[in-house]
């Protein structure tokens, strides 16, 4: 939404001085999107939540008077009366601060579960009430967590761990990328690779050479996109939350990719 706002042909024809706050949730925000808020929509105590329906549904927020850069690239801190803790998830254990893991909650706020669905209660909800949120997070030694992105979206290429996240929020600060969307393809020789889904600015014109030019020698070789497909739109929910499945599924079709093609690396 926030977005849409901001590329909006006639955004310059309102004034928007009289804004202070406002909140941001229900998917990741880019950190160059959060800095165009505060200084373009003019709205200096914008605050990031973060939680899920099934949680009542916030569980993180920054502050008002928080850091600007905790403010931009965190969801805040626990909110109070409810616990979290971020495990492996494969073997359960909590990670240490600094390390990525799925992130658990629990407290007052986790519903009882889902009606008339045992099974997917106990999918989701384990025997000592942690909610797993199936999402990837780094919390820091301050207690400030950032959101990598979905666990099932982590794209694993010849063993190495990449976070779809890591490369968008570099992708946002192309000056010709409105939005970008990273995902997974299967790929036969290194399992999976990285695919980008860019939407430029009105008006501007960009090439794939231009973007992966753009990303040597700023982020590791293995994380630039292999496949970059230009776009006027993603596919989303009937909210405006996109659908990574959806656009992973059309690319594998345009693509002419198949999962049985890709191989496990070590």
């Amino acid at each position: 939404m926030f977005i849409a706002q901001l590329e909006h042909a006639s955004f310059g024809r309102f004034r928007l001085d009289s804004l202070r706050t406002g909140i941001m949730a229900g998917a990741p925000c880019p950190i160059e999107v959060m800095k165009q808020v505060m200084d373009r929509m003019h709205v200096p105590e914008i605050t990031i939540c973060y939680g899920m329906t099934e949680t009542s549904p916030v569980s993180f927020q920054s502050a008002v008077d928080d850091p600007i850069e905790a403010r931009v690239s965190t969801v805040g801190r626990i909110h109070p009366h409810v616990e979290c803790k971020i495990i492996d998830p494969e073997t359960g254990a909590t990670v240490s601060h600094g390390t990525p893991g799925e992130l658990c909650t629990r407290g007052y706020s986790v519903m009882l579960g889902y009606w008339n669905n045992a099974e997917a209660t106990h999918a989701s909800i384990d025997a000592a009430r942690w909610m797993h949120t199936g999402d990837l997070a780094v919390m820091r030694d301050d207690g400030y967590v950032n959101i990598s992105g979905r666990i099932k979206d982590m794209i694993i290429r010849g063993g190495e761990n990449v976070y779809p996240r890591e490369i968008e929020e570099f992708l946002y600060a192309h000056p010709k990328i409105a939005e970008v969307q990273v995902i997974g393809v299967p790929d036969a020789k290194y399992g999976e690779e990285v695919c980008a889904w860019v939407r430029v600015r009105e008006g501007q014109q960009a090439t794939e050479d231009e973007q992966r030019d753009y990303c040597r020698g700023q982020i590791a070789s293995y994380k630039i996109p292999r496949y970059i497909r230009f776009s006027a739109e993603f596919p989303t929910t009937v909210t405006g939350k996109i659908q990574k499945f959806r656009m992973r599924e059309i690319s594998v079709e345009e693509l002419g990719l198949s999962r049985a093609d890709a191989v496990k690396t070590a």
